[in-house]
């Protein structure tokens, strides 16, 4: 039987004893009818578990709660009393009780053993009052939350945003080409739709309830730096969403990178909600909001399928159309109204969205794609440099050479080194060929707005112009600190050229050590700084991390 170590023990021995009887108690949390919907709390465990409480029955509050799994076993329901006894919730303050009453006969003995030689009373009663009263206030609370969708407007609605995906608007449109689209419905005049997907980071629409709030978020967005001012700015917007969730873990992971194919639309989930400046994010619609999203859906469908043509190429002219859309009702009536929405692209709106980021009006001024297919997965990275002398032999002796005019200066040519499989390797040395070689390496600063992180991104620049990502490195890992400043220091030296050097065997006995015959190529090329490079942060969009 499992026993608490003797430290353990002391340590709560020494806790101020209180006269007090706890109830304790694991119970199964009920979701309700439509699924998705259950106890809100810090933790990432499914609607699939138990919940544990430890109540003061004496003072009449909570003292410790946790979510676990289904397959948890009864030693988490001690986990949870060494909290309520050393951590509990406020108001209370540490301390051992008196007495403590459970339940359940085998959780009775399990404790038992446990609690041995803390003097805590411990006894089986066939009711806990406070606990069932608790219970009862969360699974009224979870059943009284309403639906993500009304019911009558969810398959509609979900139908709807499937077509907007087989649309793909952010093909044609960038964030700030802005869609009008006139409803005079439902306590909405119109609704400024703004399409998130053409740098492949996120998908999904914006439909803002006015121009201001789309243009004070972009602001905000601009000028605010720190993480806790752009979630300010983000919650600080006024608008309707939908976005569209990857489900399929095949695809990468790093939300930093374009897709350059998104996926097909078995392997996405639309995702529904509202943000306003006083409620903040809403995961879910009410009957009024979820009628006008259905009808702009649909009107930015028709839209798009009459004028997709006119949008290609960068192009955003003076477009307007009005259609007749049937009237979404709540009821059963076999009469469909018909609303009359207006839909129009804003190019003077997109004009000043443009200038307030410092852009241009033309196809230049879009940041170029970073793309995540050049190099092979799994591949083994490093950073370092190769000496002169070894420069001359891998000039030589490589499968391929691609060579600059470097002055030989400092120790040697700071490298990139990528190993992975010999096919794989020649797959890789032949693509960068065919991309018009390699033109530079460079080192990209971004970031998570949510969880706060900070990465350096490594890129390869293609002579096609195209940006290739090679790896992403924290910013606080040490090794990579000090690798990044030793190539600093060398680019410096050669005048800002560098290397990069393919190299096979990496499943092999020089893996992550590659020899001079497991070299298969070198590129030597240009190393560019981000300033010069002039992507800015790469940064997450923040509509889908929200939520």
């Amino acid at each position: 039987m499992n026993a608490l170590n003797r430290s353990t023990r002391r340590r709560l021995q020494q806790l101020k004893q209180i006269p007090s009887v706890w109830e304790g108690d694991r119970r199964r949390l009920i979701t309700n009818a439509e699924g998705g919907d259950w106890l809100e709390m810090d933790s990432e465990i499914p609607p699939e578990g138990d919940c544990i409480l430890w109540v003061d029955g004496t003072q009449g509050m909570v003292r410790a709660m946790d979510i676990v799994t289904l397959q948890t076993g009864p030693e988490a329901v001690v986990r949870t009393l060494l909290k309520a006894m050393e951590q509990p919730h406020n108001p209370g303050t540490p301390a051992r009780p008196k007495k403590i009453v459970v339940r359940d006969r085998e959780l009775q003995f399990f404790l038992r053993g446990v609690l041995q030689d803390l003097d805590i009373t411990l006894e089986y009663v066939p009711e806990l009052p406070l606990i069932d009263e608790i219970f009862r206030g969360l699974q009224e609370a979870i059943g009284n939350r309403p639906p993500n969708l009304p019911p009558q407007f969810a398959e509609t609605l979900i139908e709807k945003a499937y077509e907007v995906w087989e649309d793909a608007p952010w093909q044609v449109l960038a964030d700030h080409e802005i869609i009008a689209i006139e409803l005079n419905q439902w306590d909405v005049g119109t609704l400024y739709a703004s399409v998130m997907g053409m740098l492949g980071m996120e998908f999904g629409v914006l439909f803002y309830r006015s121009v201001d709030s789309l243009k004070q978020f972009r602001q905000r967005a601009i000028s605010q730096e720190s993480l806790e001012q752009m979630q300010e700015a983000f919650l600080g917007q006024d608008c309707l969403f939908i976005t569209f969730e990857i489900s399929n873990e095949d695809q990468p992971s790093d939300r930093l990178l374009r897709l350059e194919s998104p996926p097909p639309s078995e392997e996405v989930e639309p995702v529904f909600g509202n943000l306003h400046p006083l409620e903040g994010l809403r995961s879910f619609l009410y009957e009024d909001e979820a009628a006008s999203m259905l009808v702009s859906l649909e009107a930015l469908h028709r839209f798009l399928r009459q004028h997709r043509q006119k949008l290609q190429d960068d192009a955003f002219p003076p477009i307007g159309s009005r259609y007749r859309i049937p009237l979404p009702s709540s009821d059963d009536s076999e009469e469909t109204a018909q609303l009359s929405v207006k839909v129009s692209t804003m190019p003077d709106l997109a004009a000043d969205l443009l200038a307030m980021e410092g852009g241009e009006e033309d196809s230049e001024s879009f940041l170029p794609s970073v793309r995540n297919d050049l190099v092979p997965d799994n591949s083994f990275l490093s950073l370092g440099m190769v000496p002169w002398e070894m420069l001359e032999m891998l000039r030589l002796g490589a499968e391929y050479y691609q060579p600059q005019s470097i002055t030989q200066a400092g120790d040697g040519l700071p490298v990139v080194m990528i190993q992975t499989s010999r096919p794989k390797a020649k797959a890789l040395i032949q693509d960068l060929k065919d991309a018009g070689g390699l033109q530079a390496i460079c080192f990209n600063p971004g970031e998570d707005p949510l969880g706060g992180d900070r990465y350096d991104i490594g890129l390869l620049q293609t002579g096609n112009g195209d940006l290739h990502l090679f790896g992403e490195f924290g910013e606080d890992d040490p090794t990579h600190v000090a690798a990044r400043k030793k190539w600093e220091q060398r680019c410096k030296k050669t005048k800002g050229y560098c290397g990069l050097i393919i190299a096979k065997g990496l499943t092999g006995a020089s893996r992550g050590n590659p020899q001079f015959k497991d070299m298969m190529a070198i590129f030597e090329a240009r190393a560019l700084s981000d300033k010069e490079l002039g992507l800015g942060t790469l940064q997450l969009s923040l509509a889908v991390d929200f939520i």
